[in-house]
C-alpha cells in the first residue's frame, strides 16, 4: 500500500511543479510560498479533523514535535528556494534539479538512519543522478532536438490544442 501512496505523491509533486510555475509567474516567490502554505494549512488541518487524527494531538511525544518542527523548517526553505527557482527558470530544468533530492535522500538515509545500502541502491542513485545530469546537459553540448518532419509539425498545433478530441 505504501507504493500506491508514493506513486500518488509523485503524481501530485509533478502537478505541483506545473501549477506552481503558472502561479508564481506574476507573484513574488516569497509571497507565493506564504499563500501556498496557507492553503496547505487549511487543507491538511481539514483532513486531520475530518479523519479524527487531530484528537491525538496531545499525545504526540515532544521528540516527534521537535523533528516535525525541523522538517517544517526544511520544507519551508525547500519551497522558498523551489518557487524562487521556478520564478526565474524553466520548470523542466528546475524539476530535474529538484529530483536530485532522491539521490541526496538515499545518501542521508544511509548515513543518518543507518538504512541498508546494496548494489541495487548504489546503481539506482547513480542512474537517477546521471539521468538528471543528462537532462540538464543535453541542450548545452548537443543543441535542441532537430526540427520535426513537416507531417509532425503540421499535427503539433492540433495536438496541443486538443481540437482532435
Amino acid at each position: 500500500m505504501w507504493s500506491t501512496y508514493a506513486l500518488l505523491a509523485a503524481l501530485f509533486a509533478s502537478l505541483t511543479a506545473i501549477l506552481s510555475k503558472i502561479g508564481v509567474k506574476d507573484v513574488d516567490p516569497n509571497l507565493a510560498v506564504a499563500i501556498r502554505v496557507s492553503f496547505v494549512l487549511i487543507l491538511v488541518w481539514g483532513i486531520a479533523l475530518f479523519s479524527g487524527a487531530a484528537k491525538e494531538l496531545r499525545t504526540v511525544p515532544a521528540g516527534s514535535l521537535g523533528f516535525l518542527f525541523l522538517s517544517a523548517v526544511a520544507t519551508g526553505l525547500s519551497w522558498l528556494f523551489y518557487l524562487k527557482a521556478l520564478h526565474l527558470g524553466d520548470v523542466s530544468k528546475v524539476a530535474v534539479i529538484d529530483k536530485l533530492s532522491v539521490a541526496l535522500t538515499v545518501i542521508l538515509a544511509v548515513i543518518l538512519l543507518g538504512e541498508p545500502v546494496g548494489i541495487r541502491t548504489v546503481a539506482g542513485v547513480l542512474l537517477v543522478t546521471s539521468g538528471s545530469l543528462l537532462l540538464l546537459a543535453w541542450p548545452a553540448p548537443y543543441g535542441p532536438w532537430p526540427n520535426p518532419s513537416p507531417q509532425i509539425a503540421e499535427l503539433s498545433p492540433r495536438f496541443m490544442s486538443c481540437s482532435w478530441l
